[in-house]
Parts: structure tokens; sequence; C-alpha cells
């Protein structure tokens, strides 16, 4: 397939682009400057240097797509316009039958100890605007929609876990809340996956079945037992970022094995701190 992929640069992104050639697909990757370009250009992989929230270019890459594959984000206060101008010029572009398969997030669920597709929303207030949004590019009519849900994405000394590695002395909150978690390389053999296999109109968790606490993992980075922070100095501290960290959160990710035959096999976030894949780069 030819697609068109946002975030190729992103950490999610810079382990799916590969992942998409590896499966023989041709990749049009949006990117924010030349330097970026040259990174991620290849055989398979054409550097396209454009915004996100240029409609008439996100319209036109679009269109000459067979799937469009969106991993990326601001990741600040626009994120929420900027996606709904993204969706909005990716909808006007697609032909007839193309594939749109957005990245959402398992945080959109609020806490629970068995969290599924099926599970009620309860999102923090940092991603409650993805609840709309997500709704209505499921149901696009005249397209095959899909939606991967990431939880703590981790690998390679990226993503979230560094800040529980950076400072483990101090926990992120009261350590007792389970961060449900998925490798970045099975992550992205995930996508892969639902583009190739998914059922339109269905949305798929990004989850290993590995839910640690996170006390768990800064005694792992510690080689001690860490002190626990009040909640209220957390989101004092992070901000609704904070309050999203303290969700309590375990799933299993069993409807991606079971409907697409996908395997995560990579060693989990506490074997990854346990035997030093997350400590600091000589």
């Amino acid at each position: 397939m030819k697609i068109f992929l946002t975030g190729a640069t992103g950490y999610i992104g810079s382990a799916l682009h590969p992942a998409l050639v590896s499966a023989g697909h041709q990749v049009t990757a949006l990117v924010r400057n030349p330097e970026k370009a040259d990174s991620v250009r290849g055989e398979a992989v054409t550097p396209v240097v454009a915004d996100m929230r240029d409609r008439d270019e996100i319209r036109r890459l679009a269109a000459a797509a067979d799937a469009v594959i969106a991993t990326a984000s601001p990741g600040d206060e626009t994120s929420a316009a900027a996606d709904h101008e993204f969706v909005d010029a990716v909808l006007e572009g697609l032909v007839p039958g193309g594939t749109f398969l957005r990245t959402g997030g398992v945080w959109v669920y609020g806490s629970g100890d068995d969290i599924t597709e099926e599970s009620p929303l309860d999102p923090p207030a940092l991603v409650a605007w993805r609840t709309e949004l997500d709704a209505r590019a499921l149901a696009a009519p005249g397209i095959r929609s899909l939606r991967v849900e990431p939880g703590i994405v981790y690998g390679h000394r990226g993503g979230i876990p560094n800040l529980v590695v950076s400072d483990p002395r101090h926990l992120i909150g009261p350590g007792t809340q389970r961060w449900t978690t998925i490798h970045v390389d099975d992550l992205a053999a995930l996508y892969v996956a639902v583009l190739e296999r998914g059922v339109a109109g269905q949305h798929y968790l990004g989850v290993s079945g590995d839910n640690p606490t996170v006390r768990e993992l800064a005694s792992a980075a510690l080689g001690a037992e860490p002190s626990p922070e009040d909640p209220a100095k957390t989101v004092a501290r992070l901000g609704g970022f904070g309050a999203a960290l303290l969700l309590d959160q375990q799933a299993s990710g069993e409807k991606a094995r079971r409907e697409l035959s996908w395997k995560p096999s990579r060693p989990s976030l506490l074997e990854e701190i346990t035997t030093g894949g997350y400590a600091p780069s000589v």
C-alpha cells in the first residue's frame, strides 16, 4: 500500500515507518523541516516537509495514498485544534474506500482494573477533547477508519518511563497506581496488523498485558524503596499530565491478539529497567 504517515520522526513513528517498509509498504512521511527529512529518507520512504495544519497539503497527500496513519500531535495546548483540522483535511482528501488509522490513547478510559475497548470513557482533562473527535473519525462514512490506543510506551530509552528513572527516589504520586504498558516495537507491529487486517470502525488497545505499579518501576531503577508523593503535589508539579499519570489502569490487549493474531514479544518495562535499558547513556 501507499501510506501517508505523520510523526515519522517521533517516538512511535520512528519504530513504525521501518516496520511498514519491512511489511512491503511505501511510505510518504510528513516531517517539519529538511533536517528531519534526511533522517527518514530511504528506498521506500519519501519525506515531505509540511505542517499537519496545512490543510491543502494534507488533503493532497491523503488523496494520493491508500492509507493515512496519524501518529503526530503537537503535545501542547494546540493539540486539540491541530488534530481537528488534520482529521477534517484527511477526510476531505481520502478516496472512497481509503484507510484512516489514527492514534488515540488508553487514558480516555480513566482508572480501571480490566480495561477493554468496550469500557466506559472517563478521560482526565488532558485528553477529554479526544472523545468527540475519536467517535467522529471512527464513524466517518465511505472510508475504512480505525484507531490504535496505546498504553505507556517504552523501549530504546524513550518515552514516559524516563520520568520514573530520572529521579526514582521520589515517586509520581503514591506509586500504587498501575500503568498499562507496551514496547514501542510491539506497538509498531500492532499498527501494521491493524492496517492490514483490522475491520473498519474498530479500535484496538495497544497494550501488552503487563501492568506494573509505578513503585515497582521506581524500586527497580533505584534499587531501594522510593518515597511516595502526595497526588496533589504531583498535579501541582506536572499539571494535567500529572493527573493522567495518577490513573490506575490495567488492560490485557486481548482483542488485538484474538482478531489480528498480534503477539507482543519484547521484554517488559520492568525487565528493561532492571537490565539497564534505561540506564543513562555513556
